[in-house]
C-alpha cells in the first residue's frame, strides 16, 4: 500500500516521528542528551537551545557533561538547567556542568508513564484527524462526481488501514518507552 497515498502516509509518519522526539526528552533514569534539547538559554539577549551552545557528552549511564563552547555561557546554561523541569542541580567546575541523574522514584516513574500515555493519545488523535480530513476530501469529490461510490468505499478502507497501521506503531513506541521507564 506504500505509495498509494504518499502525502497522507508522510503526514502520519511525521506524527509518529514527533512522538518519538517528544518521548526522547522524557528522562528515564539514564542520562540522555535529548532531555536537554528543549532547554533555552539566555545568550547575548537571545533564547538559544542549549545543544547549540555546548557539547553534551555522557561519560557514564547516569551523568551528562555540558561543555559550552563559549566560557561566558556557562553561568547562563547553569541557570537555565536549574530553572527547567528536569529537577537536577548541575555541578559547575568552572569549565563544564556535570548533571548527575539519580534513579527515578516509583511515583515519578508512574507520572512519566502517564505522560507517555497522554503524548501517545494526542498522536493517535492527530492520525485520526488526518484520516477524517482526507475522508472529507474524498466525500467532496464524490459529491462533485469526480469519483464513484465504489472509489469512495475503497478510499475509506485504505485510509482506515493506514490509520490502523500508524496507531499500532504509536502503541508500540509508547509501550517501549513505558517499559524503559519502569525498568529499575
Amino acid at each position: 500500500m506504500k505509495g498509494k497515498y504518499p502525502q497522507i502516509e508522510a503526514k502520519m509518519q511525521k506524527t509518529v516521528e514527533a512522538l518519538i522526539a517528544e518521548l526522547a526528552t522524557i528522562r528515564a533514569g539514564r542520562a540522555n542528551p535529548a532531555v536537554l534539547a528543549k532547554i533555552m538559554v539566555e545568550y547575548y539577549g537571545a533564547e538559544t537551545p542549549l545543544p547549540q551552545l555546548a557539547a553534551i557528552s555522557t561519560p557514564d549511564a547516569r551523568t551528562l557533561v555540558v561543555t559550552p563552547w563559549d566560557a561566558g555561557a556557562l553561568k547562563a546554561a547553569e541557570k537555565a538547567i536549574q530553572q527547567s523541569d528536569l529537577g537536577i542541580n548541575p555541578v559547575n567546575d568552572g569549565k563544564a556542568l556535570r548533571l548527575g541523574f539519580p534513579p527515578l522514584t516509583e511515583e515519578r516513574r508512574r507520572d512519566l508513564a502517564k505522560s507517555v500515555k497522554k503524548f501517545a493519545e494526542d498522536s493517535k488523535v492527530s492520525i485520526r484527524n488526518t484520516r477524517r480530513d482526507e475522508l472529507e476530501k474524498a466525500k467532496g469529490d464524490k459529491k462533485k462526481s469526480i469519483i464513484t461510490e465504489d472509489d469512495l468505499k475503497i478510499i475509506e478502507k485504505d485510509l482506515q488501514e493506514l490509520c490502523d497501521k500508524y496507531i499500532k506503531e504509536i502503541d508500540k513506541v509508547a509501550a517501549d518507552k513505558e517499559k524503559e521507564l519502569m525498568e529499575v
